[in-house]
């Protein structure tokens, strides 16, 4: 009977026992009537008792017990499920498990479904780097994140037409053999993906490591304040050989 509400099968049987007694029952008639043993009889008595479904007295120094009428049962076990879903309505749930694994993605078009989602599901900041061709991609979407209220930082290899308070254009020279093409997003503070070319297949790390996503934002400013510094200095730097060979070194 009350199996199915949370109680043992030994607990059901008693109050079955004691429910349908026509009069209060001591250990020795409640064994009889509910078939539970006789060792285990004296523990579910008392589980029952302190659950409030069975009544406890003493006469002539015997122990009887009777149950709560079913009506009552009924109306405690409603009231006890009413409270529990109250108590599932307002619990709020313990800490985002945070997927630290560093995960590899290869395809172009995987790369880009990803780098796309990610964007979309921005809603703090965006910082993104990439070449002139990939960027092109991306503007709309960038554009489209800004006016949300997203904050949103580009850097682009390349000149590319945009809205965007904050992009940074880098024009790479002729000697720059060493500059290799490269996507780097990071989002909320809490994703980062980069993707590099190696042999005309592009491959890409995920992941939300906090450690990888702090060593890629430092990365991004890194590339950031260089491009603002060359650029502004460049008439300077230009006719400083030692700086601009190894200037002309960085894959940035």
């Amino acid at each position: 009977m009350l199996h199915k509400f949370g109680y043992s099968q030994y607990e059901s049987k008693v109050y079955e026992a004691l429910v349908s007694g026509m009069k209060p029952m001591d250990a020795t008639m409640i064994v009889k009537h509910s078939g539970v043993p006789k060792a285990k009889i004296y523990e579910v008595i008392s589980k029952l008792v302190e659950k409030g479904i069975a009544l406890e007295s003493v006469s002539e120094k015997k122990k009887l017990y009777s149950a709560l009428p079913l009506p009552l049962v009924i109306e405690k076990l409603t009231a006890e499920f009413q409270a529990d879903i109250e108590q599932l309505e307002t619990y709020e749930p313990q800490k985002e498990f945070i997927d630290d694994h560093v995960w590899s993605l290869k395809e172009d078009t995987s790369i880009e479904a990803k780098l796309h989602q990610s964007l979309q599901q921005a809603q703090k900041s965006i910082r993104f780097s990439a070449w002139k061709a990939d960027m092109q991609k991306y503007i709309p979407l960038l554009e489209a994140k800004e006016r949300e209220g997203i904050f949103v930082e580009a850097l682009v290899v390349g000149e590319v037409k945009s809205q965007l308070s904050h992009l940074v254009f880098f024009e790479p020279k002729k000697e720059h053999v060493t500059l290799e093409r490269f996507r780097l997003l990071i989002v909320d503070d809490e994703e980062v993906i980069f993707a590099g070319e190696e042999n005309n297949e592009w491959q890409a790390i995920k992941t939300r490591s906090q450690p990888f996503v702090r060593v890629f934002t430092d990365y991004f400013y890194h590339d950031v304040l260089l491009t603002k510094i060359t650029t502004k200095y460049n008439d300077i730097l230009i006719h400083d050989q030692e700086i601009m060979a190894q200037l002309l070194q960085l894959k940035y």
